[in-house]
């Protein structure tokens, strides 16, 4: 397998941070570039009707600069001089943003957590790791937690 572009999906949990660590240590290895991928759901209002969501017209902008400052040191940071990398803030609906990046991109491999949310949250939004290892257009490594 040829590596040159590695993704890793991030959604800030413990689970994310080790496919992080997962996913530096590839790139070092591979001399890969590293691409840090944020998606931040659309915020959804009702408004005025019982039965339609209204989506907001432009996208949150402090939210996202917010998110991209995040990012940058809790991530950018630690990943310093020696490895290529691109941190990425996308709005939408998660996996499919994930999805379309992958492919736009021609990412050879993707890194992420068994799981991110839980409860309710895991619930109502899925599993986008399942989602994503399903319908990726490249390869997808799975970090799961060390049994201790």
């Amino acid at each position: 397998m040829n590596i040159k572009k590695i993704a890793c999906c991030i959604d800030f949990s413990k689970n994310a941070e080790m496919a992080f660590v997962t996913a530096l240590d590839l790139a070092k290895k591979y001399k890969a570039k590293l691409f840090v991928i944020h998606v931040s759901p659309p915020v959804m209002s009702y408004q005025a009707t019982d039965t339609e969501w209204m989506l907001p017209y432009e996208p949150e902008e402090p939210l996202l600069l917010e998110l991209e400052k995040r990012m940058d040191s809790e991530y950018g940071a630690i990943i310093g001089e020696h490895v290529d990398y691109k941190l990425v803030v996308l709005s939408g609906h998660i996996s499919t943003e994930i999805l379309n990046y992958l492919e736009e991109k021609n990412i050879n491999l993707v890194v992420m957590g068994s799981y991110g949310l839980s409860g309710m949250g895991l619930v109502f939004f899925g599993s986008v790791a399942k989602r994503v290892a399903g319908k990726s257009p490249c390869s997808v490594l799975i970090v799961r937690k060390e049994k201790k």
